[in-house]
């Protein structure tokens, strides 16, 4: 097929690496440029749940139209419910439960350079998980590297460190990503990674607006033309940099694509001053190059053997 040639190539890689990681880095600051749209406050936690519940929800139905429009199965099975279910749990409804409210306490840019963790914290956790992922010094250099960034960009320059509240609810949320990522390489041995992600961010969406729609309404906003499209656009940039990465992960192998992570708490922090005009101090590209350094480190230990977190035989619901 030509479209897999093109994924296949070299230029093919690139840009779509390059999309993919720009619109994840560019999350953060839409997200912080919603509440400001829709006049949501740092203590208007319901409104941020409901917020998110929102975003997820459209970013399932856009992947079961792309499934549809590809002629995929889109019928919700039931026997693969529970499966779907435990994944949505931890990769959409407690992860981005903790980051919509922790970005609403935090700094966009911190937000960008956290999310980092996600590939450290999944390698600890695969260790204990996975006979063939195990640690080896080469990953421990990485996770060393990264570790030291993120404790640095807490440090006030004085041999002490500051973490709000906010901070922590944003480790939460990286941690739950990196448990929902091992979880979906569990799932995807038995159903299609387009079917899993579109109807766990579905029922994760809709579990979002059901606690807090019961609180504030289902409709508490007054949705205006710039904050409809950024909900429209944190709602494509799930779903485009899901289908783009996936397909970049079905035509290579791990090493060449994962190494391209280390892209989105790099964009992150881009966006965040060119959107947001955060000021980034020097601890804080520090922190930075140290969270990338640790990111490219980890992941060129891959081998071409090695199994990618989405790349498992399944069965095709």
């Amino acid at each position: 097929m030509k479209i897999e040639a093109f994924f296949r190539s070299r230029t093919g890689i690139v840009v779509a690496s390059v999309i993919a990681t720009i619109l994840w880095g560019s999350a953060f600051p839409f997200i912080k440029l919603s509440y400001r749209e829709l006049g949501i406050q740092q203590g208007d936690v319901y409104q941020q749940i409901l917020f998110a519940g929102y975003r997820f929800t459209l970013s399932g139905l856009i992947i079961i139209c792309f499934m549809s429009v590809n002629r995929q199965r889109i019928a919700l099975v039931p026997s693969t419910l529970k499966r779907i279910v435990r994944v949505s749990l931890v990769q959409t409804f407690l992860q981005y439960l903790f980051i919509y409210i922790g970005l609403s306490r935090s700094s966009s840019a911190v937000g960008s350079i956290t999310s980092g963790a996600i590939s450290f914290f999944q390698l600890i956790l695969a260790h204990f998980l996975f006979k063939e992922d195990q640690l080896n010094p080469k990953k421990m250099v990485g996770i060393v590297f990264g570790f030291m960034g993120l404790i640095l960009l807490f440090s006030k320059g004085d041999h002490t460190f500051q973490f709000g509240s906010g901070d922590i609810l944003l480790f939460c949320g990286a941690f739950s990503a990196s448990l929902g990522n091992i979880l979906s390489k569990v799932e995807s041995r038995h159903i299609s990674v387009f079917y899993l992600n579109a109807y766990q961010m579905l029922l994760g969406g809709i579990a979002l607006i059901c606690i807090s729609s019961w609180k504030i309404g289902i409709i508490p906003f007054h949705f205006e033309t710039k904050s409809m499209l950024l909900l429209l656009y944190l709602s494509m940039v799930s779903a485009v940099s899901f289908i783009l990465w996936n397909y970049l992960l079905k035509c290579n192998p791990v090493g060449k694509v994962s190494m391209y992570m280390f892209l989105v708490p790099l964009f992150g922090v881009g966006w965040s001053m060119l959107l947001l005009h955060e000021h980034i101090q020097k601890l804080i590209w520090v922190s930075l190059v140290l969270v990338i350094s640790g990111i490219i480190i980890v992941n060129r230990d891959f081998t071409e053997k090695k199994v990618n977190i989405y790349g498992s035989r399944s069965r095709k619901y």
